[in-house]
């Protein structure tokens, strides 16, 4: 299948290196056609990922246009993403985009009901959801080894100096990273957000403008809570780009630092003051295929493509991650305690 990357800046890079190089993708897809304002960068990229017979564009509309494409990789800033992804499935592609899915959630939902209309996929890539750890930690849960989930808690904190468009956004923090936790703790729990207080400051010291610190509580649709406290201006003694986890569950509790140290506990013996508990093992994977990070969400993507159905990443899905984030949003803006709709 062809494809039609827009944005030619560092985040396309793990794209096209997993179409050009992940097994899962080799022979599937081929990036014809890139897309950047800058057709200096545009043509940089394309020299330095393999991609020197693509086609090179300044403007979507030339490139819908002018090149055969069955999709688009949307990789630009969360400001311009509705443009693109509305004239992309307007023209007749498919497209995966990067999240944010939208700048607001009446466009979020314009785009996955206009996906719907035009019989194309609309897809987001929440790619740390196929990462070996949430993965694991799903199954585990789905399994009712933990019992039933009571408490979901999440910390990150990281002093990224990224430069870009990230500098200037405002509530940096939950719309650009904090909806992978928000999604993540979706997917592991199997339940989505119903309420949420939240607090959202700019520490002194921030290099960010608005935004880049954040401290949130949900109510939960099964009964459990859900506590995020994230910075992005946090130095030294860095968490995971994945945050660090406890799960509570009525059998037990299950602790994961993001990255290789993964435990789980249970409950064990007489119900004393202290009662002892025993480790049990989380089980690994059968599988690889959908713990690849990039590769694995457009695999994917290109497997709802040949069977007609919807990713598990679907824009329709990300409307609840998304209802999860602008009602932090509002209610660091209002002091308020928010009511997160569900009905899409």
């Amino acid at each position: 299948m062809r494809a039609l990357l827009v944005g030619c800046g560092a985040m396309a890079a793990a794209w096209a290196e997993a179409v050009r190089k992940n097994d899962l993708l080799v022979g599937r897809v081929e990036i014809v056609a890139l897309v950047d304002a800058n057709l200096a960068a545009a043509q940089a990229f394309a020299t330095a990922h393999g991609l020197t017979n693509a086609q090179v564009f300044t403007d979507i509309d030339d490139a819908l246009e002018n090149v055969e494409t069955d999709m688009v990789f949307d990789v630009t800033p969360p400001e311009v993403r509705a443009n693109i992804v509305r004239k992309s499935l307007k023209a007749g592609r498919h497209v995966l985009s990067e999240k944010p899915m939208a700048a607001n959630m009446d466009e979020a939902r314009e785009l996955a009901i206009l996906a719907q209309e035009s019989r194309r996929l609309f897809t987001v890539t929440q790619n740390r959801r196929y990462k070996p750890g949430v993965r694991r930690i799903g199954a585990f849960l789905d399994s009712g080894a933990l019992g039933d989930i009571t408490g979901i808690h999440a910390d990150f904190f990281i002093g990224a100096r990224f430069g870009g468009f990230r500098d200037q956004m405002d509530h940096v923090l939950l719309l650009d990273m904090a909806i992978h936790h928000f999604d993540a703790a979706r997917f592991m729990s199997g339940q989505d957000g119903t309420r949420v207080f939240c607090a959202e400051t700019n520490p002194q010291g921030s290099w960010y403008a608005h935004g880049a610190s954040a401290f949130a509580t949900f109510e939960m649709s099964g009964g459990s809570f859900f506590t995020y406290r994230g910075s992005w201006c946090a130095e030294g003694a860095r968490t995971s780009w994945d945050a660090a986890w406890r799960i509570t569950g009525t059998k037990g509790n299950l602790i994961w630092n993001g990255e290789d140290k993964l435990d789980a506990y249970i409950a064990d013996g007489d119900e004393t003051f202290l009662r002892d508990f025993k480790r049990v093992d989380v089980p690994e994977l059968s599988s690889d295929y959908q713990t690849q990070d990039h590769a694995s969400v457009l695999a994917a993507f290109l497997d709802a493509i040949a069977s007609g159905d919807r990713a598990e990443t679907d824009s329709v899905d990300n409307l609840h991650s998304m209802a999860m984030v602008f009602g932090a949003i509002q209610s660091a803006k209002t002091g308020k305690q928010i009511n997160i709709t569900q009905d899409f």
